[in-house]
């Protein structure tokens, strides 16, 4: 089945947002909310949306830049499989990064998951979030504002979990339920060994059932076939377990 586009009332806007619906199979299917990375809506992301779909999922992947341009202004145009590809299409990517703030995400959020349950075909049971560098933070914190709508959620090559500002993304796992799982790049400096151990401490002591991995060798980025930082082990290894985690959690 295709990947659909459709446009989602928003905060500030209208935001164009990416459906993946299973190949197979017949409905009603649980939600999922893929959030991107940084280089925003393109077809690595569709692929990705397309294969959890494939699990049994209906998957809403918004451009969360929406504010910045659409999904096609803001995609790369330059080849990011080489160090030097990937770092040119950095220095307009990250900026936008650090001007969606937590005053903005939340209201986007809201709009995410009322346009996830408006879905033709998505159960009403709770749903599942997964996100990719600053995407997992925009995942965490539809756990934390959400709790009793998301279930599930995933992490991966995330960046700024733990920070010192008053509005952590850690800092509201104390009003989540969902299960989670994180799985880290090696060596990341926007998420290093401290921050990681601070993050399972801040889940053990919310009580949240969570694991929480630095996978070895793998580098921030590495899931993202269309860049340098693939690397093909940590993403096979992460579909196992967030399909391990979004089965359990969703359809257990």
């Amino acid at each position: 089945m295709p990947i659909e586009s459709i446009e989602i009332p928003a905060a500030d806007g209208t935001a164009e947002a990416l459906v993946a619906r299973p190949s197979t199979g017949t409905g009603p299917f649980p939600g999922v909310i893929f959030y991107m990375d940084a280089f925003g809506l393109r077809p690595r992301i569709q692929e990705m949306a397309q294969r959890i779909a494939d699990w049994g999922y209906v998957v809403l992947a918004p451009n969360v830049f929406y504010r910045e341009g659409s999904a096609a202004e803001l995609a790369p145009s330059m080849d990011m499989t080489s160090q030097e590809g990937r770092e040119a299409a950095g220095k307009a990517a990250f900026p936008r990064v650090g001007r969606l703030t937590s005053d903005k995400v939340l209201p986007d959020i809201d709009a995410w998951v009322s346009a996830l349950r408006s879905l033709d075909g998505v159960a009403s049971g709770p749903i599942g979030t997964t996100g990719y560098c600053m995407g997992a933070r925009l995942a965490v914190r539809t756990a934390t504002s959400h709790p009793d709508d998301v279930a599930a959620c995933g992490g991966f090559h995330a960046g700024g979990l733990v920070t010192e500002e008053p509005d952590s993304p850690h800092q509201g796992l104390k009003d989540a339920k969902a299960r989670f799982v994180f799985g880290h790049a090696d060596h990341d400096p926007s998420m290093a060994p401290a921050a990681v151990a601070r993050l399972g401490e801040t889940l053990k002591d919310a009580g949240l059932e969570a694991s929480n991995e630095i996978y070895a060798g793998a580098p921030h980025g590495y899931t993202m076939a269309d860049t340098s930082a693939f690397h093909p082990e940590a993403t096979e290894r992460h579909f196992t377990e967030l399909r391990a985690l979004l089965d359990g959690a969703l359809k257990g």
